[in-house]
């Protein structure tokens, strides 16, 4: 029997700010060489326990403390923080928030010359920690320069440099794309076994962390533990379900057609799932289906016409980019990191000025318009929060582009509690923002910019950090803006996204336009998913498992009836 790592015995956690516990009463154990994965609805405490594990909380997060946590066999509350962070190495989900060095090399060396590490020790021990995440090459390299992925990369270099016994990672997929995200978690997984380390995930997307085995799943709620299995006992009951958590597509869709999943399936991945009693009832769901209307034509209301931009001389980002985007259209825009995505968002908004080409509003070059006059009819989102928060309350930051607009208090607070609600935030609305989640201030600054009544609204990773329940609230409401006129442009990784909601999406490679297509037609091409760093979804997979003809066909028939299922 392995030693414990972690134990946690009748432990309860209150914030300073807060009324009432995060968590309650926990009882947990995790062994030494463990690879377990905890997930939750946003709130549910899992953020908290990883806080109280690696030592922000309370040497951070200040708040009390019952019941016992024990780290390595030592009780965390005679610990101080420097020895917490000897014991527990953490990613978090905003690597840019880790960063302390000028380049990557520095950044890994950190803790080393705080510790005051011989130089040639210390060299060595960077090499080695860059070399295990594949980032020896760009050792001078600024860490703000890298892709989401990169960055991730360089701070777990600099927790790997330290020797930790526990590797905590916290939502390492928030940022990345699907190609990055697999990646990550096939690095992840490569350190468990190589090093022997107990290794904490903290994740929303279950499905794309069990692209690689974990030992156990703990389902948090309330505060509380709701379960503690593996993945194969847990993905044929029905808790993810009745706790808001988005099970793997493929079992949906085996759900949908009428198959049982039990746990002698192996349903745990698509690859190792027992398909033998459901292949039957697969095709003949699927033989059920009438396809919809297609699309209409819009008329355009952004142009843009051989766009380049260039952030350094002979650098160029973007080429000679050409497209336009329909009047009330839900449009999305993929592709790798670096391909560009945001580069572009900046330059509609005005933030940065094109080097050739130019961009047409209802027809009108919108060169000579300012960022406040682009703002009146175009609304941005950025992907990260922290980079959009200038007030501390919540309800202030909603409520501050009204308040510069000269909007009469009584109409800022109807508008501004209307969208909290909306967003899932009217319960924070007094709250602080430094006490919410990443999750939580993501929709902080949509609501900040829906609050506004943009005509356009262009949303950078707008699900990144949310649970499948705030996930589902926030699309429906901007399909409601988008049925209601409003056109929506989403950057995004999230494939099933794009596949649900967008009409048609534009992919970028290279600053290059690669394709622009109905988002199921794409996923088929195989020459746009490896450029791009998309990949086709588990439904595609599960129908090309089962015999189905028409993969394409099967995973639009799905989109649309779980679209219904939903809404209904």
């Amino acid at each position: 029997m392995r030693s414990p790592a972690i134990e946690f015995i009748g432990f309860s956690f209150q914030y300073r700010a807060q009324s009432e516990p995060t968590l309650h009463d926990i009882h947990l154990t995790l062994h030494q060489g463990e690879k377990v994965l905890i997930v939750g609805p946003s709130g549910s405490g899992k953020s908290t326990l990883g806080h109280c594990i690696n030592g922000l909380a309370p040497f951070f997060y200040p708040g009390e403390t019952k019941g016992i946590l024990r780290i390595m066999g030592e009780e965390r509350k005679n610990v101080g923080i420097a020895r917490a962070s000897e014991q527990v190495g953490t990613v978090l989900q905003d690597p840019d928030g880790q960063f302390v060095g000028l380049t990557v090399g520095e950044d890994i060396a950190f803790r080393l010359e705080n510790d005051a590490e011989p130089l040639d020790a210390m060299r060595i021990r960077v090499k080695e920690a860059a070399r295990a995440v594949g980032l020896e090459d760009r050792l001078d390299a600024s860490p703000h320069a890298l892709s989401g992925g990169q960055k991730q990369r360089t701070t777990l270099a600099g927790v790997l440099v330290s020797d930790v016994d526990i590797l905590l990672f916290d939502e390492p997929l928030a940022n990345l794309d699907p190609a990055a995200g697999k990646a990550a978690i096939e690095r992840i997984d490569q350190l468990h076994r190589e090093t022997g380390k107990t290794v904490l995930i903290i994740e929303h997307r279950l499905e794309e962390v069990l692209h690689r085995p974990v030992d156990r799943i703990i389902v948090m709620d309330n505060g509380q533990i709701l379960a503690d299995q593996p993945a194969s006992k847990l993905l044929s009951s029905s808790l993810l379900a009745q706790t808001g958590l988005r099970e793997p597509l493929y079992l949906t869709a085996l759900k949908y057609a009428g198959c049982r999943i039990e746990t002698e399936m192996n349903p745990q991945h698509i690859q190792t799932i027992d398909l033998v009693t459901c292949t039957g009832k697969l095709q003949a769901w699927h033989d059920g289906w009438r396809a919809t209307q297609p699309v209409p034509q819009r008329p355009p209301l952004l142009e843009l016409q051989e766009l380049s931009f260039s952030y350094e001389k002979g650098a160029p980002v973007l080429h000679d980019l050409s497209f336009a985007i329909g009047k009330g259209e839900m449009l999305s825009i993929v592709g790798k990191n670096g391909a560009g995505k945001s580069t572009l968002s900046r330059l509609i908004c005005g933030f940065y000025r094109p080097g050739g080409g130019r961009i047409l509003y209802e027809g009108r070059d919108m060169r000579g318009d300012t960022i406040k006059e682009r703002a009146e009819r175009i609304g941005f989102v950025m992907q990260n929060p922290n980079h959009m928060i200038s007030k501390v309350g919540v309800f202030e930051e909603v409520a501050l582009g009204l308040k510069t607009r000269g909007v009469a208090e009584e109409e800022i607070r109807d508008r501004v509690h209307a969208v909290l609600r909306v967003c899932g935030l009217y319960e924070y609305r007094n709250w602080p923002i430094s006490a919410l989640s990443f999750g939580q201030k993501k929709r902080v600054t949509i609501a900040a910019i829906l609050v506004l009544n943009p005509e356009v609204i262009i949303l950078d990773e707008p699900t990144a950090g949310q649970d499948f329940r705030h996930y589902n609230e926030m699309m429906e409401f901007l399909r409601g803006l988008n049925e209601s006129g409003i056109t929506v442009i989403m950057i995004t990784h999230d494939m099933h996204l794009m596949l649900e909601y967008a009409e048609r999406t534009v992919v970028l490679a290279d600053g290059r336009l690669l394709a622009d297509d109905h988002p199921a037609s794409l996923l088929t091409r195989e020459e746009v998913v490896e450029a791009t760093g998309l990949k086709t979804t588990s439904v595609h997979e599960l129908a090309r498992r089962a015999g189905i003809c028409e993969p394409q066909a099967f995973v639009r028939h799905f989109i649309e009836h779980d679209r219904e299922v939903r809404r209904r």
